[in-house]
């Protein structure tokens, strides 16, 4: 006869795993999308934004490998060049995208509105604030650099590059509790406007909370947002939030500013023995 026996953590939230471009900071996921649509623009090959939005939250290189290998693209490039990318294509591709980006990330560098008032009640409550992002490392410097002269620092951050494969794979988070010494895993929330970083956070075993109106699942700027009529924002909004919610996030909110009302929620459910 065989026992098993199931310990269930009883405590609080003791770490909070956030994203960048969407989630924190650059309202939209702007910054990524300028860059991939430029280069491929100087190869003759136009993107639309949906095309280079789509595999959002990846690793940028395996993002543009992505982007290459959509059909719709494929004959772009073929009509201009001849023949499909091919990994020289993606490689010289993505060292170019590495340049732009670094060029224009400070345009796109604000936090989005919540980010502090958020940060400060987490850090109330002894939470400690760790990161995650599909930004290689040096543009992560840059980035790291713009948002603390606006007022926010994280406790710790893992780029895509640092560990051995980026989302959805659970590496990055989990390099986040090990390099903050903090488990279980359902003490740890992971937050993310991409599906993919929504899968990060569940492969790791942790809580998660997709964010629907400031990143990438809508796509456009604060003033963007304003301007759009009201029943065209609610149906856009319906749109992202479903998408975020069949990715599997425990919980969906509009924007960061909403965390701390969940936090207390997953707290709440921590006492009473569920786990993520």
């Amino acid at each position: 006869m065989k026992f098993t026996k199931r310990r269930a953590y009883r405590g609080k939230v003791r770490l909070v795993v956030l994203d960048w471009a969407g989630t924190t900071v650059d309202y939209g996921s702007q910054a990524p999308v300028v860059a991939f649509v430029d280069v491929f623009r100087r190869r003759g090959v136009l993107l639309s934004l949906e095309q280079a939005r789509q595999p959002m939250g990846l690793d940028k290189r395996q993002h543009i490998q992505a982007i290459c290998q959509q059909a719709q693209v494929v004959e772009l490039w073929r009509q201009v060049h001849g023949r499909p990318p091919t990994e020289a294509d993606i490689e010289t591709l993505y060292t170019d995208f590495q340049l732009t980006l670094i060029e224009r990330l400070a345009d796109f560098a604000d936090l989005i509105p919540g980010t502090l008032e958020t940060i400060a009640a987490l850090r109330r409550q002894g939470i400690a604030i760790g990161s995650t992002t599909g930004y290689f490392s040096q543009a992560m410097e840059l980035l790291k650099g713009e948002a603390a002269q606006r007022g926010f620092t994280a406790d710790c951050i893992v780029c895509a590059d640092q560990v051995r494969a980026g989302r959805p794979e659970p590496w990055m988070v989990l390099q986040n509790m090990i390099n903050l010494g903090i488990y279980p895993p359902a003490a740890v929330v992971k937050i993310d406007d991409t599906v993919p970083g929504i899968e990060e956070g569940l492969n790791a075993g942790v809580w998660t909370i997709g964010v629907a109106q400031t990143g990438n699942e809508m796509g456009l700027s604060l003033e963007a947002i304003k301007a759009l009529p009201a029943s065209k924002l609610e149906q856009m909004l319906g749109r992202a939030r479903r998408k975020l919610a069949r990715a599997g996030a425990h919980f969906v909110v509009d924007s960061i500013a909403e965390v701390p009302e969940v936090i207390a929620g997953i707290n709440r459910r921590l006492a009473q023995g569920e786990k993520p």
